[in-house]
């Protein structure tokens, strides 16, 4: 029996080694590649499902060819205007806008106002006036201040007013009045006579027959009670 032929080709042979295992390298690799794609064309033979069978009015609407819409412009119909005589004769004129409200006229103005102070009164003690007894000494004088207001109207209406200055143009005097303090005396002569009859123990006529101790001269009038007998013959005078 012979012994088996190398069945290598003989380009293989007289190949360098670097070639040889380039070409086994290459050959594994497309053996790989074959095994690979005809697994995956298996696998998916395994895995497909047939498509379902559409009946009905799917079928037909899927068979149905699909028209493109036209891009042409359609030729539009127009609408007939109402003619005049379709108004009803007794139809109320449209309404007219409603005005528009105007804008309420603001004014600020100035105004000037004059008021009266009133003057004080003081009060002095007079000793050289009888008591209780009022003697003005100096009389009293108003005064004037002038007020300045900033008054706003809105449509002639006053709605405001605001006190801007307030200044003394004239300034009031002060009224002093005196009262007396000064205490009455008292009367030297006897009020039951008019004409003075001193007040004493006892009054006799100068030049006649009394001694006093004093004495009046002169007729006086008797207008009380005759205390000292001067009105001897009672005609109402003594000493006559």
């Amino acid at each position: 029996m012979q012994p088996p032929q190398n069945l290598r080709p003989n380009w293989f042979r007289r190949a360098s080694p670097a070639s040889r295992a380039a070409v086994i390298l290459g050959s594994v690799a497309l053996s790989i590649l074959l095994l690979c794609c005809t697994g995956a064309g298996i696998v998916g033979a395994l895995t497909d499902e047939p498509e379902p069978t559409r009946t009905g009015a799917a079928a037909e609407q899927a068979q149905q060819p699909i028209v493109a819409a036209s891009t042409e412009p359609t030729e539009e119909t127009p609408t007939p205007a109402a003619s005049p005589e379709a108004v009803p004769s007794d139809a109320p004129p449209p309404s007219a806008p409603p005005p528009s409200a105007a804008a309420p006229v603001v004014r600020v103005t100035t105004v000037t106002e004059k008021t009266t102070i009133r003057y004080a009164e003081r009060t002095v003690q007079d000793s050289s006036l009888a008591e209780g007894k009022r003697v003005v000494r100096t009389k009293g004088v108003n005064g004037m201040r002038t007020l300045t207001y900033e008054v706003t109207t809105t449509d002639g209406v006053r709605t405001a007013k605001k006190l801007v200055t307030s200044t003394v143009t004239k300034r009031p005097v002060t009224q002093v009045v005196a009262v007396g303090t000064k205490k009455p005396q008292a009367s030297r002569c006897d009020p039951n006579y008019s004409g003075c009859v001193p007040v004493a123990s006892d009054v006799d006529c100068a030049g006649g027959s009394g001694n006093g101790p004093a004495y009046v001269s002169g007729v006086v009038k008797v207008i009380g009670t005759d205390i000292y007998d001067l009105d001897r013959d009672n005609d109402g005078y003594g000493c006559d």
